[in-house]
């Protein structure tokens, strides 16, 4: 039945611990703050959660399955490397991605800067155009551990559609 499927939905989420000495990385993007996320790879939690959402919408698990953080091959990873494989697995099991949307919550650092950068290396890693890519940035209210800047959490849909 699922063969005639031709459209799926995935949706993501992760959150990363923000710490001193790491460099903030999300989309693929350095952002100059004087915290990091904590992570096995550079804990770039935007791409984490978009990773996630493609690999759920075509039922091939989660990030971890796929690139462990107990294997020593994925310490300091780029992340964007793992999105690109991620989407070559897509595509071995004939689906492609079509849209993303994404909202990222953080206290601090503001994100809406660094949103247009974020947009065009998710756009090209995935393949597809910078119009097919939403990144937005919310913050907490300074409610709980969010609000207290102790961490920022990633939350993405995407949705692929089936190759020829």
């Amino acid at each position: 039945m699922s063969t005639t499927i031709n459209f799926r939905v995935g949706q993501g989420y992760d959150v990363h611990k923000l710490v001193e000495g790491r460099k903030l990385i999300l989309g693929g993007v350095e952002i100059p703050h004087a915290t990091g996320l904590l992570g096995h790879s550079d804990a770039d939690a935007l791409l984490h959660a978009i990773t996630d959402a493609l690999l759920g919408a075509v039922a091939l698990g989660d990030i971890g399955r796929h690139f462990p953080d107990t294997d020593p091959r994925y310490k300091g990873a780029d992340s964007r490397v793992l999105l690109r494989a991620a989407v070559a697995l897509l595509a071995e099991r004939g689906w492609r991605p079509v849209n993303v949307d994404a909202t990222l919550i953080a206290q601090q650092p503001k994100l809406a800067p660094h949103a247009a950068a974020m947009v065009a290396n998710v756009a090209a890693d995935l393949g597809i155009a910078a119009d097919c890519v939403n990144i937005k940035g919310k913050t907490n209210e300074r409610l709980g551990y969010l609000g207290r800047e102790e961490a920022i959490e990633a939350q993405a849909i995407a949705l692929v559609e089936r190759v020829g």
